[in-house]
């Protein structure tokens, strides 16, 4: 089917591209003499940017009825700023077109993934199927940009890219669009629904544990720069979580019960916390790289059982709306309040005391998941 191969290959192409924003933007960063503190400040300012623009861009989707042209609008421009960013030295304007680029970039996760799982539902695929496809994309290029920029520097992201951001564009053109459902989109009506009690649970549930996360995601490359490690294996860090993934996502249908989906959030975090206990206690290259291998478990257990959860619980006329509420949580308030977090605790007690916070952290999850598991 020609729309399938449409939605896989774009799925490669926008999460190899996103690998460069969520991996390298740090490293580039930290390489061009920003510190950790400085570097938590420009990412939570850039969640923060996040958090008003995704329910923006995701009201827009649902309105209009339309993901398709809402994404390529978004993502057309994030490839101009993130190119132009790459390619900038330290200063006022990098921060600019930085604060730019979450405006514009982050909401396209939300609505690629809310694309993601309407068509495959249309298809009759798992959504596994095809996201693990996008998990192929983010771990060969973890491994391509940080062999290329070990050999060509760091002004080869700007090239790479230009390159995975045009090619995810081109391959959008072909993908069938996606509307939301005819019936009237009432804000009163959503509010009604955030105020219920298992709600609320469940997003403090989705909040505690994707904190420290965030903070792994913004902080692990610069960590391993801290350990001495160098771009190249930067790149193969992200690699190994990347590849563990692929698994885990052909895998999800299964393991994913409906009904099952706060047991296996629980199970994560207590992985989570191992994972992060390791890094603190285990603070060299190989330890932290090899310890990346439980990303399949925690990240995809996590994700797509939230994510499972939020599309089993939200009226279909708020899927768009609902999936960028996941967003904003997993990739605003705790990308947030964790990179600001995370760069005043590196820049004052170093790389591993911020993996042991991140550890204990990921352990109020787990509590916090049994204690509200019915």
């Amino acid at each position: 089917m020609f729309s399938l191969r449409a939605l896989k290959t774009y799925n490669y192409a926008y999460f190899s591209l996103l690998s460069l924003f969520i991996s390298f933007l740090p490293v580039y960063l930290s390489e061009r003499g920003v510190t950790a503190g400085e570097i938590g400040a420009i990412i939570g300012t850039g969640s923060l940017i996040g958090i008003l623009s995704q329910p923006f861009w995701g009201y827009v989707s649902d309105r209009t009825r339309t993901v398709k042209k809402v994404l390529l609008f978004t993502l057309g421009l994030s490839v101009l700023l993130g190119t132009t960013a790459f390619s900038l030295p330290q200063g006022v304007w990098l921060f600019v077109l930085i604060a730019l680029l979450y405006f514009f970039y982050l909401p396209t996760d939300p609505l690629t993934e809310s694309m993601n799982y309407r068509l495959s539902e249309r298809m009759g695929v798992s959504f596994g199927s095809v996201r693990m496809f996008g998990a192929i994309g983010y771990a060969s290029t973890s491994l391509i940009a940080g062999a290329v920029s070990t050999y060509l520097g760091i002004g080869s992201f700007a090239w790479l890219f230009f390159g995975y951001g045009t090619s995810a564009l081109l391959i959008a053109l072909l993908l069938p669009d996606v509307t939301a459902n005819s019936q009237k989109f009432a804000l009163k009506d959503f509010l009604t629904f955030l105020k219920n009690r298992e709600t609320l649970i469940f997003l403090g549930l989705v909040m505690i544990t994707a904190l420290p996360h965030r903070m792994n995601d913004s902080f692990l490359g610069v960590y391993l720069h801290s350990l001495g490690a160098s771009t190249g294996q930067i790149g193969v860090a992200w690699f190994v979580a990347a590849v563990s993934e692929i698994t885990f996502f052909a895998l999800s249908a299964r393991l994913l019960k409906t009904g099952s989906e706060k047991k296996w959030i629980a199970f994560a975090a207590l992985l989570y916390t191992v994972r992060f206990l390791l890094c603190a206690l285990l603070p060299t290259p190989l330890a932290v790289i090899l310890l990346q291998l439980t990303q399949g478990v925690t990240f995809v257990i996590f994700y797509t059982a939230s994510l499972q959860y939020l599309n089993r619980t939200v009226p279909p006329e708020w899927q768009a709306t609902g999936t960028t509420l996941l967003a904003i949580l997993f990739f605003g308030v705790s990308g947030m309040v964790g990179s600001w977090l995370g760069g005043w605790i590196f820049d004052w007690l170093g790389g591993p005391a911020l993996y042991g916070v991140m550890a204990a952290l990921s352990f109020c999850g787990l509590l916090y998941a049994a204690v509200t598991r019915k």
